[in-house]
């Protein structure tokens, strides 16, 4: 039934819109090398409409790191973080979009920590600190994670106006998103961003 609503979604969709397209990027940071790990994404009005909640995203803890470190979720997701060290782990944020704790534990937490704001939340461990994670929350269906490449593509994205911005975890400290316009139809090509703050 899901898929069927899917599917006619999508018809729908076409039909008002045009068919949906592939975008292709590349992330790059100062001096032109790829940046891995650099989330892209689409906002518009168009897009916070159609955000939907995921489901079964993990933010682990493994050999006393995150895995992965960073995520990206739409605003509304639950995220598990389940602990596979042999030692406890106090899982933390301090980040206006997001605060929570989770004192020391082993396994999987009962409840998931729902991130219902969009925004950036900074995650670390009081045990050890050079635990780091970074949680970017999204207000759209259309967002994905630059490989060791520096590539990502953006599937299934309607023609429309939208703003395209990126982000990299070795920005600074509240910098924001790099921000542009973008009109996007069948004529448009692989697009190229450059953070000049960010470092491989």
């Amino acid at each position: 039934m899901r898929k069927t609503l899917r599917v006619l979604a999508g018809v729908v969709w076409a039909a008002l819109w045009g068919p949906a397209l592939a975008l292709q990027i590349q992330v790059t940071g100062p001096t032109g090398q790829p940046l891995a790990d650099a989330v892209v994404f689409l906002e518009s009005r168009e897009a916070r409409a159609a955000v939907r909640p995921a489901n079964n995203v993990e933010i682990g803890q493994a050999d006393k790191r995150f895995v992965p470190e960073v995520t990206v979720v739409p605003v509304g997701s639950s995220v598990s973080f389940p602990n596979r060290d042999t030692v406890r782990h106090h899982v933390y944020s301090f980040s206006a979009t997001k605060k929570f704790e989770m004192k020391l534990y082993v396994g999987t937490p009962a409840s998931p920590v729902v991130f219902d704001r969009a925004g950036i939340a900074v995650l670390g461990c009081n045990i050890h600190d050079q635990m780091a994670a970074w949680v970017l929350i999204v207000e759209t269906p259309w967002y994905a994670k630059t490989g060791a490449d520096g590539r990502a593509v953006l599937q299934q994205v309607p023609p429309g106006n939208y703003r395209l911005r990126a982000w990299h975890p070795s920005l600074a400290v509240g910098d924001l998103a790099s921000d542009q316009p973008l009109k996007l139809d069948a004529a448009t090509g692989p697009i190229s961003i450059k953070l000049a703050g960010a470092r491989p």
